[in-house]
């Protein structure tokens, strides 16, 4: 045959011993090309279709349940695509979460990792974090003062209420919240959290005019201008904290102040500017962590983990109809808490702490729900969930009860804390 072609039986072997060389080459330009997502998204150990982040500490206190839920420390379209793999001294690793409920014997700093396998077993992802848990009576009867920022989170009032609540029990500390009074119910209930609000508004939104700290000023909360903001001796406004504290804590600047802060900046990010979205509220993030520690260098500030969304689409259809996917809010929640960690993160010597809000989340059954016909030819009914970002009263306080088991672990750390 090879002479009826014309090509000697040497030539085709040249042939043959090139294309194996072309076919090699592409093998090993497709193994080694550039993944379509950044290269600091997925550890290069463990190349595959899921991104792991989990804080650099989870914090616990006695008597109080702190979980680790799966999906919330992963971005990946079906998590139970993938097993998870705790491994920690401490604590029980269910279907959906790890769960601990400490005792007083398990006080100390314990390792925490999580491991991902795929269906051949296969290790995609790990992340290392510390288990740490506070000493039940840490700070007793020491007084100290909070301050909570954020938008309608914060807004709806139920973590800090919930942190007032669990600082009642012998053996905590004496807390007093700063801010304006959301309800009459609990005047004691003092926040600085409005609903739509970003970290640019907190930054820069002035409007003159005193404002109250009454339940009647809280009704016009989305017109009035940030709290932080006064006129300077030129008329111009600028961050002036001692001012604030002065009328909302008697001059002495707050021992913990926290921010939660992240969903309306950058709700409606896509994929291709979700950085250019950080970057911006980083910039006003920025201002008012410096207006804080210009007024007390001590104050302990808590970066909250932006929670994740509610665990089915259902919820964004209930609340946006179509105007957003589950799926997009999660990429863009899970970009900020990894960027969140990247640049707040190891600045503990700088009194700035990330608080691990985003783990302790029971996003199916924390969000609120409505019984409702599954569809107009059926008499069956089940829930559905209705909220997108939004928690019910139950999820707000697994968020307080991360803020409380951060301060109590702040407390036994340096107990020295009073008001300046």
């Amino acid at each position: 045959m090879t002479q009826k072609t014309g090509v000697s039986s040497k030539t085709i072997r040249r042939i043959r011993v090139v294309l194996f060389a072309v076919l090699s080459c592409a093998s090993v330009f497709a193994q080694t090309a550039t993944p379509a997502r950044p290269v600091e998204q997925v550890p290069a150990q463990f190349p595959g279709t899921i991104r792991l982040r989990l804080p650099p500490r989870i914090y616990a206190v006695p008597g109080i349940e702190m979980n680790v839920y799966f999906d919330n420390i992963c971005l990946a379209a079906n998590p139970l695509n993938y097993v998870f793999d705790v491994n920690c001294e401490k604590g029980r690793h269910q279907v959906e979460r790890w769960t601990f409920v400490p005792t007083e014997e398990d006080v100390g700093v314990f390792p925490f990792v999580v491991e991902v396998r795929n269906e051949t077993n296969a290790i995609v992802a790990r992340a290392e974090s510390v288990l740490q848990v506070a000493p039940k009576k840490a700070g007793a009867g020491l007084p100290i003062s909070v301050l909570t920022v954020g938008d309608s989170l914060t807004h709806a009032a139920v973590y800090p209420a919930h942190l007032l609540e669990l600082c009642k029990a012998e053996g905590n500390p004496q807390i007093t919240l700063i801010g304006h009074v959301p309800g009459e119910k609990n005047p004691n209930v003092r926040i600085e959290g409005y609903g739509g609000w970003t970290a640019q508004r907190f930054a820069t939104f002035y409007k003159e005019g005193k404002r109250q700290s009454g339940p009647e000023d809280w009704k016009t909360w989305n017109s009035s201008g940030s709290p932080f903001l006064y006129a300077d001796g030129t008329g111009k406004p600028a961050l002036d904290f001692p001012r604030y504290c002065r009328e909302f804590n008697g001059g002495k600047v707050p021992d913990f102040v926290t921010f939660l802060l992240g969903c309306n900046d950058n709700f409606g990010a896509k994929d291709e500017t979700i950085e250019s979205s950080i970057d911006t509220m980083f910039k006003y993030y920025d201002l008012l962590i410096d207006m804080v520690h210009q007024a007390r260098a001590d104050t302990k500030i808590g970066m909250l983990l932006l929670v994740p969304p509610s665990g089915t689409q259902d919820g964004f259809g209930a609340s946006y109809k179509c105007g957003q996917t589950r799926w997009q809010y999660k990429r863009n929640q899970q970009r900020v808490v990894e960027r969140t960690m990247e640049k707040y993160g190891k600045r503990e010597k700088d009194n700035i702490f990330l608080i691990p809000s985003n783990v302790n989340l029971d996003c199916l059954h924390n969000y609120s729900s409505s019984k409702v016909q599954w569809n107009s030819e059926t008499k069956e009914v089940g829930y559905r969930l209705n909220n997108g970002v939004h928690p019910a009263p139950e999820g707000y306080c697994q968020m307080g009860d991360t803020i409380f088991c951060w301060i109590k672990a702040q407390l036994a750390a340096a107990p020295a804390v009073s008001g300046k």
